[in-house]
Order: structure tokens, then C-alpha cells, then sequence
């Protein structure tokens, strides 16, 4: 089958924006080797014919490939695939778990219309002075907002808004337990709880788990081993965790809220990636089993975009409000009023949603087009932006990151995470800070190679 006809066939079948339609075809083809470079693409004045659209579409579609470094323009000659570059550029990073930033214009737009949005409504002079912790009564709406496919309706008063969800984390930390003593969690966790623990005198310790997550019994038996106060509050990520990528199933989840309230437990449900789940699939939080107890943290920054330093704590109750902000206080007096006022924007217009639903698609995308490259099933990784990749009984982890990053990519071992026994012998891979699809599937093809090959005995020279 040609080129042009097997476009016309997924163009036929795809949705959204004709020219985003055209520009993935090519950015598909280019990382698959279905393009090679130097082969020309498809006319634009056939193409359009072909499949029905305005030349403009074509010409916009080829544009924004070029910019991407897709394609090259050699004028009457036609549009060709562009050689790849050889240069020096910063190693492709593997490591930092971010949103993937969405095909087409994406941010741009949304900044424009939301900032004139909040200029228009808004005193300036307000925007730049102190606010009270905690958020305004808009801010917080937006929150419960922002948490209704989670919980449905919820009390404003029981929501605080925060500037990122690290620091949230670590007024929690602060609020809840004193130096010298244990929160629990699983053996492989998020590393932002190790740094906020260790920087406040806690104590990180693990609980064996098992393919679905923290086991029931060994979180009874660990209570029952600790000191009675020495350990009051459990830490989860129960949603496409980080960093084994598994949602921990209903079951489990209900399991341990039964074994967190008979033993007195508070619970940080922290909980980034719920909303990459298909919310079909994605399991109630801890927080809706038991309410009383779990403190829900949900931030914006890792479903859609970074810059965006907002975070939403849910508290158990209006009460618990005082004690956290005094915690928060002590290192982050308020959320920055102009990100802040943003977000509320975005989240009240809509704008949030829509630019969910684009990072979401285009981080299934790469999850999809990841596991297909190295082999990870899907839902055995879960569809988030970031695979937890086993390997192969040749390499270690300290040995692959370090070969990884003699051929230019930046991979994350299992020791940045563990903080029990032996680290298991896995990588994490972050698939959104890479710019592009084309690239991403380069970087990750390059990966599939160096595992297949036998580890290289470093050689020192001496001279």
C-alpha cells in the first residue's frame, strides 16, 4: 500500500484538528521508518486533493513538521524527510517525570486568553501582594472543581490550595508527625517524600508489598512492630504509582483504609495521576474510604504542565485547616496570586479539562507507542508518564544509567527510589520531557538496543 493511501486511510478514521491530523501522520511515519531520510513526502497540492482539506491545511501541517525538524524544504523540489542532525545537544532526559506538552499550539492560546482573563477581572495591584494562605473562596472552588470526577460535591472549607504539591507534601509531613518518627510506605516510593522526610528529622519505613500494592497484613504487622508512637501516618500513591506505574486495585484500597483506621493511622493519599486513568477504571481514593482520616493531595503540575505550581489538599474536615497552614507557612507563606489566579481561571473556564484531555491523549500515546517498543504490556505499566522497566538479569541499574547516558539519554534507577532491602532491578522511564513522539521513539529504540547488548567492562585509560 502507498504512503498516501495508508494516510488517507488513518486520516479518515482520526478526529480533531485536520491540520494536528496531517502532522502526526508525519511525525508517525518519520518514527517509524515508514519515511526515511531524503524519501520526499506526498506533494501538498496532491495531499490536499487526496484527502479532501484546503492546501492551507497541508502547507500549516508541513510548516509546523519543519519547525519540529521532521522535514526540510528544498523549494520546486519538494518537501524531504531532514537527515538526522549531528550535534552536540544536551542528552535526551528519560528521568524527569512531566505531562508530555500536547500536539499543536497547545499552551500558547490558553495562556493568552487566560491571563487576559484574569487582567481583565482583576485588580493588579491585588495580584501582587499577600494573600492569605490557603486561597480565596474562588481558588478553593475551583479546587472542589477540579476534584469532582474524585468526589463529587465537596465542602469548600475542606480544601486548601498550595503552591505545588512538594510543598504540600512537606507541610503535611510536618503537621502530622514530630521528629524521630516513621511514616509508612511502600519499599519503592516517590523520592520528594525520602528528601522531605530526611530534611525534617522523619523516618521513611517500608512495608512489603506485592503486585497490587502495599499488603494488608504487612502494614498490621508493621504497626504492631513500631513503637506506639512512633508511627501515626501512612504514605500512598495508590494511582499509577510512582514509580512501578501500578493503580492499586478497589480491593486493596479498601483493605488498607480498614487496617489504617483499627490502628489509629493518618494517611497522605498522594495522588497526581488519578486523572490518567480512564475515570471508568480509576478506583475510588483511599479518601472516599476513609474520610476521616486521609488527607488528599492532587496537584496540577503533573497533568498539565509544570509551570503551574498549583496544588489541592483535600482535609479530612475545616477543623485540620489551621494546624496545616501553620506548617505550610513556615516555609511557603502563599501560593504566587498570578499562577494561582490562572489556574482558577483555567479550571472554572474549562480550559483546565481541555488542555487535560490533549495531555492525557498524547501521554497515551507515548505510553502505547513506549510499550510497544520495549515490550511492557499496558496495563501492566498503566497508561501515566512514566514505565517502570524490569531488566534484564545481564545489567544493573547503576550499569544501564550509566551506559544509557554514555549514548545520550538520562534513565532513572531503582535506588533514587528504594528505601528498603535490595532496590529491585528496574529503571524508571519518563516519557513526557521529551520534545516530540519522533524523538521519544528514537531515545527508546536506542534504549531496546543497549539492553539487548551484553554490559561493556570499563577500561580506564591511563596515560
Amino acid at each position: 500500500m502507498s504512503i498516501e493511501r495508508s494516510w488517507l486511510e488513518v486520516f479518515n478514521a482520526g478526529k480533531g484538528s485536520r491540520y494536528l491530523r496531517i502532522l502526526s501522520l508525519v511525525e508517525r511515519s518519520v518514527a517509524d521508518g515508514q519515511l526515511q531520510p531524503g524519501e520526499r513526502l506526498p506533494p501538498q497540492r496532491r495531499l490536499a486533493e487526496l484527502l479532501g482539506v484546503d492546501l492551507t491545511t497541508v502547507t500549516r501541517a508541513y510548516a509546523e513538521a519543519k519547525e519540529r525538524g521532521l522535514v526540510e524544504s528544498r523549494g520546486p523540489s519538494g518537501t524531504f524527510v531532514s537527515a538526522p542532525v549531528v550535534d552536540f545537544a544536551p542528552r535526551i532526559d528519560l528521568s524527569m517525570n512531566m505531562p508530555p506538552s500536547p500536539e499543536g499550539p497547545g499552551l500558547f492560546p490558553l495562556l493568552q486568553k487566560g491571563l487576559a482573563e484574569v487582567l481583565a477581572r482583576s485588580n493588579p495591584d491585588l495580584l501582587m501582594t499577600y494573600h492569605p494562605g490557603g486561597g480565596s473562596r474562588a481558588d478553593r472552588m475551583a479546587g472542589s472543581r477540579w476534584l469532582a470526577p474524585m468526589f463529587g460535591p465537596l465542602d469548600v472549607s475542606r480544601i486548601a490550595v498550595c503552591p505545588g504539591a512538594q510543598s504540600a507534601l512537606a507541610a503535611l509531613v510536618l503537621s502530622l508527625t514530630r521528629p524521630g518518627e516513621a511514616i509508612l510506605a511502600e519499599p519503592v516510593v516517590y523520592p520528594g517524600l525520602i528528601s522531605v522526610a530526611e530534611r525534617l528529622s522523619r523516618r521513611v519505613a517500608a512495608v512489603p508489598a506485592d503486585e497490587h500494592g502495599m499488603r494488608p497484613d504487612a502494614l498490621e504487622q508493621a504497626c504492631d512492630a513500631q513503637d506506639a508512637q512512633s508511627a501515626t501516618v501512612l504514605y500512598l500513591n495508590p494511582t499509577i504509582q510512582n514509580p512501578v506505574a501500578r493503580t492499586m486495585p478497589a480491593t486493596r484500597r479498601r483493605q488498607l483504609a480498614k487496617v489504617a483506621q483499627r490502628k489509629g493511622l493518618r494517611i497522605i493519599e498522594d495522588d497526581p495521576y488519578w486523572l490518567f486513568e480512564a475515570e471508568a477504571q480509576a478506583p475510588e481514593p483511599l479518601a472516599c474510604l476513609a474520610p476521616a482520616s486521609t488527607y488528599y493531595l492532587s496537584t496540577l503540575s503533573k497533568c498539565l504542565t509544570p509551570g503551574l505550581r498549583t496544588a489541592y489538599v483535600l482535609l479530612p474536615s475545616a477543623h485540620d485547616e489551621a494546624n496545616f497552614l501553620d506548617a505550610l507557612r513556615s516555609f511557603a507563606l502563599m501560593a504566587s496570586p498570578l499562577p494561582t489566579a490562572l489556574a482558577t481561571q483555567w479550571v472554572h473556564d474549562g480550559s483546565a479539562r481541555h488542555l487535560l484531555e490533549q495531555v492525557r491523549a498524547e501521554a497515551w500515546a507515548r505510553h502505547d507507542m513506549a510499550s510497544a517498543i520495549l515490550g511492557v504490556p499496558v496495563r501492566e505499566s498503566g497508561r501515566g508518564i512514566h514505565i517502570w522497566h524490569a531488566l534484564p538479569a545481564r545489567w544493573t541499574a547503576p550499569e544501564l544509567a550509566r551506559a544509557a547516558l554514555a549514548e545520550g539519554l538520562s534513565v532513572t534507577p531503582s535506588a533514587a527510589f528504594a528505601i528498603g532491602g535490595e532496590p529491585p532491578n528496574a529503571v524508571r522511564l519518563s516519557l513526557g520531557a521529551v520534545r516530540g513522539r519522533a524523538q521519544l521513539a528514537d531515545a527508546l529504540s536506542r534504549l531496546k538496543l543497549l539492553l539487548e547488548r551484553e554490559p561493556v567492562v570499563e577500561r580506564r585509560l591511563v596515560i
